[in-house]
């Protein structure tokens, strides 16, 4: 979500109280022509061959309602051959910031305006207590300080679980929702909706997800291969397609870089697949989920394949069915191996393209599949056989097949997590769920650890590493370590910061400053007194979770300041008594689009899409959009007047609490939210994008903001003495830190993008395949308004950008 109108809040005065969160003493500076444009600026953190074969065409086509259909007798009739694969790279972007657009939409390929086709043709994605009079109201400081120091000397569960009971009264429940559960199995917990894997029960369920490194796809009869497996593709960085330079930024970096999508390497099918193929999925959780083709719906045979984030191999689980594995981009060879271990039968590919893929058949009965090569398209096996069958690539050689080798025979099929935080240290550990020949051999999962996996691992796990490593889309190379579970230390957790401002770059103890300058002071005070008698009220009253929260957190900061920097009390009071009665607008659920709790996914939304049918209302909050930034807002303006009015708190509590359950439930007990909706603990950061059908899959269009909701989780667990809660905003700040230093905000030396790119130093629009360098609007963090957006990211993409224009003032503040 983001701001139509850039610079229409920058006016408050306030701004200058910043969160600075500048990790280990590293700071991001801005363009040095744009440093005197701004009265204040922060940073939220401070911190191939030359040789193609096949042949490649570029041609550019408009839109089409069936891209890959519609291509199949045009490329036939161009190139005098129907063997040729397709590769698809999404250009366009919407960029006018309509507020009733989702962020960063992403339409599905067969409704894009602009697209450029790669054809590679083979030779031979509650009610408020009023404020009381009382001075006591305003004399916690001692308390606050307190919290912080206990939560450095104690060891403390970051997911402990908090209430996980019903939503408040005042919240209606509903059992639809606009967008419909597309094949997804029933299942006890309540369902993680903006996850990898989403693309696979939404829209044409024809969008790839990515499980880094790899991307999977249903194929549905597309290309040369006419299959309806599931395609695997993975991109090599001499793969990625350039955008124009930007002459704009000093030293004209490009301005995106595109991973191109539907690239059918591999794909794992069978010969009873056909044009009634049913896609379904089940045990949906926050690291994994199962994908399951059926040759049609009610069909006992079918092939599940467990998606799981990081994962090495691509399995297909296969129940008496023919395999069929096939290859839009054809074989060039394919010939049977010699396995490291009794009842696998190994197989070495190389497609037309040069690259080796290695497969592993582990039948249950231990009968030989016998793939033979009927065609460069398909590989086919033996009928009515069951086992499984695992798939990888190989760009390391002979070093990568022996990795790869002691690895066949186990694969994943889900992940728990457990985190702890002592002192300034917090800790956090994947342990992952195996499946396979787990009771012949004691083989460890082999699973690919991102770059700032490898920066924070601790314990035994750095010494598991292997020398195998692939390139991601978007997040540098990754990197295969063979364990079974890995441990994370962050080292310096912010525990000391609090609502004054506060910079990381200090010492302990001397980071927060309580004080400003006598000039600053002064400033502030010739506004003040006109600043706090502003309509709180009606300024907050909008049409809009996302504004109204904003205007809040605004209003909770300038109350702060007031009180605590210019020490003005009764003017404090005047200001905190219109802010509760805003607020109480909100918690009682009178606002113009009341909070609607909606059993179809489980969750909290606004009932904006339902009432006006726009389902980018309020930036799709209906369909789960951003709760992390719009929510966050409200739980920050809330930890601020329970600050100030302790009595307040009982009053308020559970209501806030249920936006924190909605957005960051620490617990997968809660029967009525998904653990962690929006923070992805994998990727170290959130993605913003809900029920969405997307080509370029999930992204995180607003980094700041990902940011201020942690810091808004950390002091609103400080002001209810939730320790957990506290201690979990901690971590996410401190993982945050690393993560945007090393994929979003790019210093001299940035090795986890191209070179070609790293000079926008931001890397603005991210998605799994295409990347942008241009942000909603710029890079500062002022407590309580977020006029700015630094580094957004697809999971397939980045682009210098912003939906609101080029203008290098909304790409760097």
């Amino acid at each position: 979500m983001a701001d139509p109108c850039p610079f229409h809040r920058v006016r408050y005065l306030l701004m200058i109280f910043m969160l600075t969160f500048v990790h280990s003493g590293i700071g991001y500076a801005l363009p040095e022509r744009f440093q005197n444009r701004l009265t204040f600026t922060a940073d939220p953190f401070g911190q191939p061959s030359s040789t193609q074969y096949p042949p490649t065409t570029t041609v550019h086509l408009p839109a089409t309602s069936g891209v890959s259909e519609a291509l199949l007798p045009w490329a036939k009739n161009l190139l005098g051959t129907d063997q040729y694969a397709c590769q698809i790279i999404n250009t366009a972007l919407e960029t006018e910031g309509r507020p009733s657009v989702q962020p960063f939409p992403t339409p599905s390929v067969s409704s894009i305006a602009n697209l450029t086709i790669l054809l590679t043709f083979n030779v031979s994605h509650a009610s408020v207590k009023p404020i009381s009079s009382s001075r006591s109201n305003f004399t916690i400081h001692s308390w606050n300080r307190r919290a912080a120091n206990k939560a450095m000397v104690d060891q403390t569960d970051v997911f402990r679980p908090m209430a996980t009971g019903a939503p408040p009264s005042q919240i209606p429940s509903r059992a639809d929702h606009p967008v419909p559960r597309l094949n997804i199995a029933q299942q006890s917990t309540p369902l993680s909706t903006n996850k990898f894997y989403a693309n696979f029960f939404l829209g044409s369920q024809g969008q790839a997800v990515w499980t880094h490194p790899y991307s999977l796809a249903w194929s549905k009869g597309t290309q040369s291969s006419r299959s309806w497996g599931m395609a695997v593709s993975h991109v090599d960085a001499n793969q990625r397609v350039f955008g124009p330079r930007n002459n704009v930024v000093p030293g004209s970096p490009v301005q995106y870089y595109i991973n191109p999508v539907a690239i059918q390497s591999i794909i794992l099918s069978a010969v009873e697949l056909g044009n009634s193929t049913v896609l379904t999925t089940d045990t949906l959780g926050p690291f994994s989920a199962n994908a399951n083709l059926y040759p049609q719906a009610g069909s006992s045979s079918k092939i599940t394949f467990p998606l799981v984030q990081g994962m090495a191999f691509v399995t297909g689980i296969y129940s008496n069915l023919q395999p069929a594995i096939q290859s839009s981009i054809f074989f060039r060879s394919a010939s049977s191996a010699a396995a490291s271990a009794s009842g696998i039968f190994k197989y070495q590919i190389t497609l037309e393209d040069g690259k080796r893929w290695l497969l592993y058949a582990v039948p249950y009965n231990g009968q030989d599949p016998q793939l033979t090569l009927v065609s460069n398209t398909l590989l086919r096996g033996i009928p009515n056989w069951s086992g499984f069958i695992q798939l990888a690539k190989n760009s390391a050689g002979s070093s990568g097949e022996y990795v790869y080798d002691n690895a066949a025979g186990v694969y994943a099929v889900g992940a728990s997590l457990t985190a702890s935080t002592f002192g300034l240290t917090g800790t956090y550990q994947f342990k992952w769920e195996k499946a396979g020949l787990t009771s012949k051999t004691a083989r460890r999962l082999l699973m690919f650890a991102l770059p700032h996996h490898v920066e924070s691992f601790a314990g035994p796990t750095p010494f598991v590493k292997t020398d195998l490593r692939l390139q991601t889309t978007t997040k540098g190379v990754a990197t295969a370590v063979s364990a079974d579970a890995w441990t994370l230390v962050e080292a310096s957790l912010p525990v000391d910061m609090g609502f004054a401002p506060w910079n990381g770059s200090l010492p302990q103890g001397s980071r927060s400053a309580r004080t400003l300058s006598p000039a600053a002071i002064s400033t502030i005070n010739s506004v003040v007194a006109s600043e706090i008698r502003q309509d709180m009220d009606n300024q907050t009253n909008l049409d809009s979770m996302y504004f109204s929260g904003k205007a809040l957190s605004k209003f909770a900061v300038l109350v702060y300041t007031v009180h605590e920097i210019c020490g003005e009390p009764d003017l404090a009071r005047l200001g905190l008594g219109q802010l509760k009665i805003a607020f109480a607008r909100f918690v009682t659920n009178q606002q113009v689009h009341p909070l609607v709790y909606e059993s179809a996914w489980k969750g909290v939304v606004s009932s904006g899409a339902y009432t006006t049918g726009d389902a980018g209302q309020d930036f799709g909050n209906t369909l789960y959009n951003d709760h992390h930034f719009h929510f966050g807002y409200f739980i920050h303006a809330a930890a601020i007047i329970a600050y100030l009015d302790p009595q307040w708190l009982e009053l308020n509590k559970e209501w806030v609490n249920m936006l924190v359950r909605d957005a960051a439930n620490p617990s997968s007990t809660d029967p009525y939210f998904p653990f962690s909706r929006m923070f992805d603990w994998y990727h170290g950061h959130s993605w913003a994008k809900g029920v969405f059908e997307s080509a370029d899959s999930k992204d995180e269009e607003s980094s700041s903001e990902d940011a201020f909701f942690a810091y808004a989780l950390k002091m609103w667990g400080r002001v209810t003495g939730d320790r957990s809660m506290e201690a979990r905003g901690n971590l996410m700040l401190a993982v945050l830190a690393r993560t945007l230093r090393s994929y979003f905000l790019m210093q001299d030396g940035n090795a986890n993008h191209p070179p070609e790119f790293t000079g926008n130093r931001v890397t603005g629009i991210v998605s799994h395949s295409f990347l942008l360098s241009q942000t909603f609007m710029s890079s500062f963090i002022p407590i309580g308004n977020l006029t700015n957006f630094p580094p957004q990211l697809f999971e397939n993409k980045v682009d210098a950008t912003t939906y609101f224009g080029t203008n290098l003032e909304y790409v760097h503040g």
